[in-house]
Parts: structure tokens; C-alpha cells; sequence
């Protein structure tokens, strides 16, 4: 992924203020934040002299799209239902303990981020996530323990 600096190296830097931000830079940080998209600047978006700039900062947040607002994306078509990012996620042991903590079947559903279902790992709770929130951390337990990949952060 790039940076605030190089997408606004691609935005027309007109800073007109029709994507609500004050400048284009403003902007730049706001599709980093994924408060916004590519598609809210009107001249990125409308005018042909920038066609090739927009199609290249679309092709950027490709790979984000369907994401969490924690950045997880559960690849389906990857996952067959293992289990093991359930039993490993922090927040589902704590949460869960006599449970996935202790590696039996859930008994707190409610509580859990992570859950197989129909043998697809589904993703729930995200407030409870470590990478969610104000003190979030770069935690990484259900991807480490994913033996396809099934599982990344964007």
C-alpha cells in the first residue's frame, strides 16, 4: 500500500472542496482512513485528464474492498472451517474461556469475533477486536494460525 503523500502525488490538487475535505492533501489522508473513496473526488472521478490517475488509486483499494472496519478480510473461497484463528483470537479465549479458550466448542456465541459457520470462518463483534478501537495493537494470532491464508488485514 502507499502513502498520503504519493496518492496526493496523483490527485488533481486543485483543491476545490467538492469531496467535502478543505484540500486535496485532507483528502489523501481521508482515502488512507478509508473515510473516503476515490470515487468522492469529482474531477479524479469526471475528467479525462486524470482518468488514468483515478484507475490507479481504484487499483490501490482493490484489495480492501469488503473488508472489516478493523481491515480483516476472511477469504472464503480459501477458508474450509479449521477453526484455528477461532481458538487463537485473544479476545475469543478472554471472552470465551471455559469455551474456544479452552478448546471446546463455543458457549459464548454472543461474545466471540471469529466463528465458523457452514464451515467459513465469519467475522462478528469487531468492537472486541485488538486492532479495533482506541487502544487497538497490531495483533495477528488469526493469521499466523491460518494454514491457507484465508485470513489478512488491509
Amino acid at each position: 500500500m502507499t502513502n498520503a503523500m504519493e496518492l496526493y502525488q496523483m490527485l488533481p490538487k486543485t483543491n476545490c472542496k467538492k469531496c467535502g475535505k478543505a484540500s486535496c492533501m485532507a483528502f489523501a489522508v481521508a482515502l488512507m482512513a478509508r473515510e473516503l473513496t476515490p470515487e468522492d473526488c469529482p474531477p479524479l472521478k469526471e475528467e479525462a485528464k486524470y482518468k488514468e490517475n483515478y484507475e490507479k488509486i481504484r487499483g490501490l483499494f482493490k484489495p480492501s474492498e469488503g473488508a472489516t472496519e478493523t481491515g480483516l478480510i476472511v477469504h472464503e473461497d480459501l477458508c474450509f472451517g479449521c477453526g484455528n484463528c477461532v481458538v487463537a483470537c485473544p479476545p475469543n479465549v478472554a471472552n470465551d474461556p471455559y469455551g474456544v479458550g479452552s478448546g471446546n466448542a463455543p458457549r459464548n456465541v454472543g461474545k466471540l469475533v471469529l466463528t465458523v459457520e457452514d464451515g467459513i470462518v465469519k467475522a462478528q463483534n469487531l468492537g472486541e477486536c485488538r486492532r479495533f478501537g482506541k487502544n487497538k495493537i497490531l495483533c495477528n494470532g488469526c493469521i499466523v494460525t491460518c494454514p491457507v491464508e484465508a485470513i489478512e488485514f488491509v
